[in-house]
């Protein structure tokens, strides 16, 4: 017989170890690993090379500042230069889901260079009541925004597809929204995705530190403190208890938020956390400027400390980015932090920093690298396990990594829709050098050779 493609010599990371095995692909999916090389019709020479489960990135705002059917093509080919083959979009929109997901769905499309799935923000009882409608088209998770109510309540939701206007919003998601959307979720079985900060406690602290006439990343930091989170994870997690519904805290970076969350873990909530890059990279007393800016905030260097432990003792189970692709002219709106947009784009520089500050500092090992950027993100949303794995007839997502390889990093590797990068200039060492989504190469030595409409999304499943 002979096959699509094999790929030859690498190193293969697999959950017991590192194996050298040759991977066999044939119509998208993974055939086997084998010594041998058999007949095949495309040899892939993997030689000094790692290959892992292609990386899912579980946290993606794109579509926000450009309609989706540009933003995928932008977005996708910034993640498949980095590696990834799976991006999981938060959408927000501000009606119906009945009358807005579909077209949504439809433009998404054709527009893609890897695969991708939707989580759907929750925002109202309208939405609330439209969940089982959201499983109906494969979305099957939804994300609660316990940091917007009150005096800070505004957002910008989706673009409609084919416009090119922003949408604002302001939304109150207030505590029997948040009950009720957990209630909603755990008999549908699917899981909360939540932002854990507290907005009462928010708009004080914001109030106070504008009248203390304080500025900078610190100063935001300060505002919106580790006690803002504490409190809303505290106040869901009862929630998530009483109805029985699991929860994913998105973007933890604080000890007081890890700590807590292991508090309510021995009181019984099912909990899965995820942290990003950034709260293992970047902290307010080290950056200068307001690129940085982002809820919840990056922490002190001690905080930073506390993520890679929490990761060191399995209480982190995935990394996102929490990417947001916006561009400079929005993202510093003013002369002082609280005047600049929250969030910056980050899906490329994912795996290359995990590579660089994790795998070569001898921070994690490969097999936990591949955990938390593949595998847990795959059996958490329902892909497992078709996604995040190299068992035989999973899909033949692969990413291959030189852990040698030196390279800096600048805004244009990516080729994205933001015009900046909170990295600039990083000397980064271990990159990804080809990205293959369902056997086929999209991305070669930091080149997109896939074409859009490739990607696909995602079908997902419920627990029964």
């Amino acid at each position: 017989m002979t096959y699509d493609t094999v790929i030859v010599d690498s190193h293969v990371v697999l959950p017991q170890g590192l194996v050298d095995k040759n991977i066999i692909i044939d119509e998208g999916k993974i055939v086997g690993l084998t010594n041998e090389i058999p007949s095949c019709d495309k040899k892939i020479n993997a030689n000094g090379l790692v290959s892992i489960p292609g990386v899912i990135d579980t946290h993606v705002h794109y579509g926000v500042y450009s309609p989706i059917e540009k933003s995928a093509v932008s977005e996708s080919h910034a993640a498949a230069i980095g590696g990834v083959t799976t991006m999981m979009r938060m959408l927000r929109l501000g009606g119906s889901y009945r009358t807005s997901l579909v077209p949504q769905l439809i433009a998404s499309s054709g527009a893609h260079y890897i695969d991708y799935t939707i989580h759907a923000s929750i925002f109202n009882q309208q939405q609330i009541d439209e969940m089982k409608f959201c499983i109906e088209k494969w979305v099957t998770s939804f994300k609660l925004y316990m940091n917007l109510g009150g005096d800070v309540d505004h957002v910008y939701m989706d673009m409609e597809p084919g416009t090119n206007s922003l949408r604002e919003a302001h939304v109150d998601v207030n505590s029997e929204i948040v009950k009720k959307v957990v209630e909603t979720a755990a008999s549908l079985h699917c899981p909360v995705l939540v932002h854990a900060e507290d907005y009462e406690s928010c708009a004080c602290g914001i109030k106070k530190a504008i009248e203390s006439k304080k500025d900078g990343l610190g100063a935001w930091s300060e505002s919106r403190s580790p006690d803002s989170e504490v409190k809303a994870i505290k106040t869901i997690s009862k929630f998530a208890r009483d109805y029985g519904c699991k929860l994913y805290f998105a973007h933890i970076g604080s000890q007081s938020a890890l700590a807590q969350i292991q508090e309510e873990r021995k009181n019984g909530t099912k909990i899965y956390v995820e942290t990003c890059p950034h709260y293992l990279t970047l902290s307010y007393e080290k950056q200068q400027g307001y690129l940085a800016k982002v809820m919840p905030p990056i922490r002190s260097t001690n905080d930073v400390a506390q993520v890679w432990k929490s990761i060191e003792e399995n209480q982190i189970d995935t990394i996102g980015t929490d990417h947001v692709a916006n561009q400079l002219k929005l993202k510093l709106g003013g002369s002082r932090v609280w005047d600049a947009l929250a969030g910056f784009p980050g899906i490329g520089t994912l795996l290359p920093i995990l590579l660089s500050e994790g795998v070569n500092k001898n921070k994690i090992s490969l097999q936990r690298l591949t955990e938390l950027t593949s595998t847990n993100a795959s059996k958490i949303f329902g892909m497992y396990p078709k996604k995040g794995s190299f068992e035989k007839e999973s899909d033949a997502d692969v990413t291959l990594i030189d852990l040698k390889k030196e390279k800096k990093v600048t805004t244009e590797l990516f080729g994205g829709f933001s015009d900046y990068i909170v990295y600039d200039g990083w000397q980064l060492k271990g990159w990804p050098v080809k990205t293959i989504v369902r056997g086929q190469v999209v991305a070669d030595d930091f080149e997109v050779i896939g074409k859009t409409g490739y990607g696909k999304m995602v079908i997902r499943k419920t627990e029964a």
